[in-house]
């Protein structure tokens, strides 16, 4: 594993392949083995693929408290800089898409392109805000297990639970072992979250928005609404999948991004 540290915080993260930098930011109760498909494709199809821990989540420094999204954008923006990458190809699922978002919102000028994926832009509502806040309080209470088992059927689609253990086990494993102090400071961040929805008309970068057909949590309306807000963005719809198409349905997913990257830039087989 290799880390990172700044300001009492360290970050684990991954950095394999090489080219033109992409950065894939997890989503939560998550970490970065989530990418895992799109680590071992895309880092040999020519890419330089980076994908960090999140503070909290896991290899990287528990922040009890409140973290909010700009923490996390921060922090990707200080680990980059740190392995001089300046512009690079963003994209992250669920809260990562909304952390994509708030990097977007501070650093704009360092994104080549976008992945949007099974995220929402709009602010929390009040009852959503609740409903975070009390979630927090439950975890620290509870821990993850409880909260894991209940909400693996809308991570996965039950479909696929039953026809893909190993990926139901892994993001099983993933919520499981996530640290409720972690995963309690997210949730009360999210839950002050800003509204994205007009800054995405103000996206001047090739987006990709993909979501999952079956997608509960964000469904697809959420993923049209971001489509036709960001000018020229790409809607991609990952059949048979939930929240996490890209580990439930890996190809369909991969192909999507790869035609995406593919209109960006040759990937080149350079080294760093």
């Amino acid at each position: 594993m290799s880390t990172w540290s700044s300001e009492g915080i360290t970050l684990g993260y991954g950095d394999e392949g090489s080219g033109d930098p992409l950065v894939l930011v997890h989503g939560h109760p998550f970490d970065r083995t989530m990418w895992r498909p799109q680590v071992e494709h895309f880092s040999r199809a020519g890419w330089r693929v980076i994908t960090p821990d999140l503070r909290g989540y896991g290899e990287s420094t528990v922040a009890p408290g409140k973290t909010t999204l700009e923490a996390f954008a921060r922090d990707i923006a200080g680990l980059l800089d740190h392995l001089g990458v300046d512009r690079f190809i963003l994209g992250g699922l669920s809260m990562g898409g909304q952390i994509v978002m708030e990097f977007h919102r501070l650093f704009p000028g360092r994104i080549r392109g976008l992945l949007l994926a099974d995220t929402f832009a709009a602010a929390e509502t009040e009852e959503g805000r609740t409903w975070r806040y009390e979630m927090a309080e439950r975890l620290l209470r509870e821990g993850m297990a409880g909260y894991a088992e209940e909400v693996l059927p809308k991570m996965v689609a039950p479909h696929n639970i039953q026809a893909l253990p190993a990926v139901a086990e892994h993001v099983l494993a993933m919520m499981s072992g996530t640290s409720p102090e972690g995963a309690a400071a997210a949730l009360r961040g999210r839950a002050e979250r800003p509204d994205y929805t007009d800054m995405l008309r103000e996206i001047a970068v090739p987006t990709l928005v993909v979501v999952g057909s079956d997608d509960e949590f964000t469904p697809v309306e959420d993923a049209r609404l971001i489509h036709d807000r960001v000018p020229d963005a790409t809607l991609a719809i990952i059949n048979e999948a939930a929240h996490m198409p890209n580990l439930e349905r890996p190809a369909e997913f991969n192909a999507a991004l790869g035609r995406f990257l593919d209109s960006l830039a040759t990937p080149v087989a350079a080294g760093r």
